[in-house]
Parts: structure tokens; C-alpha cells; sequence
């Protein structure tokens, strides 16, 4: 497939490791510019290219940027991505460390995802949001291995849920349907899904246990 990476940090750099060497071709941008980014193209490949050029073609595209800094991505960013495109959203809202207050997230109590989609103007997938990016280099396995974990995947989309969920087991983790993006909040930060290394029953027992009350933790 032809994959957009908007973000090179941690999950962005690994995802395009991992997605260049199962063979996607994959195009990978940060606010900084193509030109900050020989080096991981030319360890894995990946062209480098605008944010702005990111989403052309693409079938799947990953933002994966600080969650405050979604309302500056360029207008037009999904101009020119294939039909039928997913969209992957890895973010957290970190109000202490990060992001500031958003009013939205704490007062009208919209999901993390549901304000990123909202900016985005697209449906958007939640996956990856809270998985350590080493586990996405060192953690896959064999689909039926008794240590694969599994990752929750929320969303509205059917259709682009199962294209990223096919994604995820091609590299090498099994997945948990989490619901709509409304209820991904059950695997919004200081939830007990939320790091978890475990597979499926433990994901699923971990999102049925979730609460809907912000933690103190990750409140501005």
C-alpha cells in the first residue's frame, strides 16, 4: 500500500521502519521540512516530503503529532489520497506536559479523537496511542503466538477500521475493536488498556473496565 506518515518522532519513525520493511511504499513528513529527514530515508527507504504532499496517493495515512499542533496542519492535507483512505490518529491529550487546556476535551467531553477528527475534517481510526514505540520494532509475533499483543483500534468508519486492522496484524499484532470514536476514551491516557502489553483478553477485559472520568493526571 502507499502509507502517509504526518510525524517523524518516536511512533512516526518506528511505524516507518517497520511499514518500509514489509514492503509498503511509504511517505514520511515533519513540521521541520523533507530536508530534516535524509537519515531515516535513507536507513529505510521512505521518501521524504512535505506535510502538505503527504496524503497524495496514500491508501492509509498516520498523524501522529502532538495533539496541540493538529489545528496548524495545512488545509487540503487529504487533497489527492487515494479513495476509500484511512486515516490513523496515534495522539494523547497531555495537558501538563504538552498541550495546554483544551476546552472542548475537559468541558464538553469530547474523546481526544473525536477533536482531532473534528480539525481533521476526515473519520479518523484511534490506534497506536498507547503502545510503546520500541514494542513496534521488538514485540511482533506470528498470528496464534501466545505472547502477541493486541492493540484496541476505536473508530466510526467499518471500512477503515478493518483496513488498519489488517494493517496491525500484518505487523505482527492482533487487535481489539474498541467501538465508535466516542468510546475511545476507554483507551485515552491513565486508562488500564492504556500501555498495556497484553493480548486479547487482557485488552478486552481492560477496556471493559475503563472509566469514563478523566484522570486527575491528565487534566489541565
Amino acid at each position: 500500500m502507499k502509507i502517509g506518515i504526518i510525524g517523524a518522532g518516536n511512533i512516526g519513525g518506528n511505524l516507518t521502519r517497520r511499514l518500509t520493511a514489509l514492503g509498503h511504499d511509504v511517505s514520511v513528513a515533519n513540521s521541520r521540512g523533507p530536508q530534516t529527514l535524509t537519515a531515516l530515508a535513507q536507513e529505510t527507504g521512505a521518501t521524504p516530503v512535505a506535510v502538505s504532499e503527504a496524503a497524495r496517493g496514500a491508501e492509509v495515512v498516520v498523524v501522529t503529532i502532538p495533539l496541540k499542533n493538529t489545528p496548524d496542519l495545512p488545509p487540503g492535507l487529504f487533497d489527492g489520497a487515494a479513495d476509500g483512505f484511512a486515516v490513523i490518529d496515534t495522539g494523547n491529550y497531555y495537558p501538563k506536559e504538552r498541550d495546554g487546556r483544551i476546552a472542548a476535551i475537559e468541558n464538553e467531553g469530547l474523546t481526544e479523537s473525536r477533536w482531532t477528527q473534528q480539525h481533521l475534517g476526515h473519520p479518523v481510526i484511534k490506534a497506536f496511542n498507547g503502545t510503546y514505540a520500541q514494542d513496534i520494532l521488538d514485540k511482533p509475533r506470528p498470528k496464534g503466538d501466545p505472547e502477541r499483543m493486541a492493540l484496541p483500534v476505536a473508530g466510526d468508519d467499518e471500512a477503515a477500521k478493518n483496513i488498519v486492522r489488517d494493517l496491525i496484524d500484518e505487523l505482527g499484532f492482533d487487535t481489539v475493536d474498541a467501538g465508535g470514536i466516542d468510546d475511545s476514551w476507554r483507551q485515552q491516557p491513565g486508562t488500564p488498556v492504556y500501555g498495556l502489553r497484553g493480548g486479547l483478553d487482557a485488552v478486552t477485559k481492560a477496556l471493559a473496565e475503563a472509566s469514563a472520568k478523566r484522570p486527575p493526571a491528565f487534566r489541565a
